[in-house]
């Protein structure tokens, strides 16, 4: 997920037309701001009550959102495209440049995050740079890799590979794939354990099973926590991460993922520099074939999860709640799930979840991704042959 500091959020206010376009977008082949979908007037919670519409649709499984300064947003779709909607004129573009991926079950083209530090001003920004992550093909295997493009006014640069990992192996499984920028300008990556050898996610040779931390250029921080350690790689910042497919920073610069379990121990961790979060040694999970449980419940030296979810939740998408307009949420946390087609919120207390509330089950499908809008609203993008976009927002706001 994009990391954005309040300073350039607000010197790039969006106009009133804009913020009416993003509230009003629907796509149908070409797409009409005035028919915004009302998929639920009012939704009650605990402490609000929540409009819903779908504002686009018809992605052919979706995976991620950005929102450019000017109002247009781009959105990856697993299979490879990168969709460029503009809520001024009400067309939704291919925009040519990008890579071939490895299209096959969860490989794709996948997390979009725009730089801190984006302008998005007639392509002259030093800094208009996308990040995006892909299954990169090898022959018949396939790599999670990190790369950029430039924007320029509308189109795409020449793009630049960053990040691979260090071994290909069989395509379609636990990419992990997600990213946030940290305070201090460097950029968190998940990448799973790529699913047929979960011992990997214990190698400290091998990037799977992982979050990195790297540079903007993607090179290695200096003060990572395993440089200059010879058994272990310098790009890893964790390890024993099973398939992270959520991630945020939060506004006090904390790092916080939701992850894959195997069958149900889907988990919540808080991201620390050079922690073992356990899997395989370590699982709430069980196996998908025995129903038999997976490793110990906790080991010494490995980091237990800040929260398991309830039954087979499936996360996906990870944001933090920082508009005051949604009142007792602000700095609240919302994880989306895939096949419980959940959206929870949950609150923070020192470290640990003080409160889990039930937003949505089933209204708007398998939520693939979850972010925070330039206009204060919540963010919805589900994964689906037709995926849609959705917007929530309080009704009193």
């Amino acid at each position: 997920m994009l990391y954005m500091n309040k300073s350039n959020h607000t010197q790039r206010p969006l106009t009133p037309a804009v913020c009416a376009g993003i509230s009003g977008l629907v796509l149908a082949g070409a797409i009409n701001m005035a028919n915004a979908e009302v998929v639920q007037e009012s939704l009650k919670t605990d402490h609000l009550n929540l409009s819903i519409e779908r504002i686009a649709d018809g992605f052919e499984h979706p995976w991620a959102v950005a929102f450019l300064p000017d109002g247009r947003y781009l959105v990856s779709e697993r299979s490879g495209p990168l969709k460029l909607v503009d809520p001024e004129s009400g067309e939704a573009s291919t925009l040519e440049g990008m890579p071939e991926v490895s299209n096959q079950g969860q490989g794709g083209l996948l997390d979009v995050a725009l730089h801190p530090d984006f302008e998005g001003v007639n392509g002259e920004g030093d800094n208009d740079w996308i990040y995006f992550t892909w299954s990169k093909p090898e022959g018949n295997n396939s790599r999670s890799a990190l790369s950029r493009v430039k924007w320029q006014d509308g189109k795409l640069g020449e793009v630049e590979h960053l990040f691979e990992q260090d071994r290909a192996s069989g395509p379609g499984r636990h990419y992990g794939s997600r990213l946030a920028w940290l305070p201090d300008g460097t950029l968190l990556m998940s990448i799973g354990d790529r699913g047929s050898e979960p011992t990997r996610a214990q190698a400290s040779d091998d990037h799977a099973g992982s979050t990195l931390r790297l540079t903007a250029t993607g090179g290695v921080p200096d003060d990572n926590p395993f440089v200059g350690d010879d058994t272990t790689l310098d790009e890893i910042y964790s390890m024993g991460n099973r398939n992270i497919q959520g991630m945020t920073v939060l506004s006090n610069g904390e790092a916080w993922a939701s992850e894959h379990g195997p069958r149900t121990g889907d988990e919540l961790n808080h991201i620390e520099a050079g922690n073992n979060y356990g899997w395989p040694k370590v699982s709430q999970g069980n196996d998908y074939a025995t129903n038999e449980p997976i490793g110990e419940d906790s080991l010494p030296g490995m980091v237990d999860p800040v929260y398991v979810f309830e039954g087979r939740f499936a996360p996906a998408g990870l944001a933090e709640v920082t508009s005051d307009a949604f009142g007792e949420w602000q700095g609240n946390l919302l994880a989306g799930g895939l096949g419980s087609e959940k959206l929870l919120r949950l609150r923070l207390e020192e470290g640990r979840v003080a409160e889990e509330e039930l937003i949505l089950q089933g209204e708007v499908g398998r939520i693939r991704d979850v972010r925070q809008g330039p206009d204060d609203a919540i963010y919805l993008l589900t994964d689906d042959p037709q995926g849609g976009l959705y917007r929530l927002a309080p009704t009193n706001q």
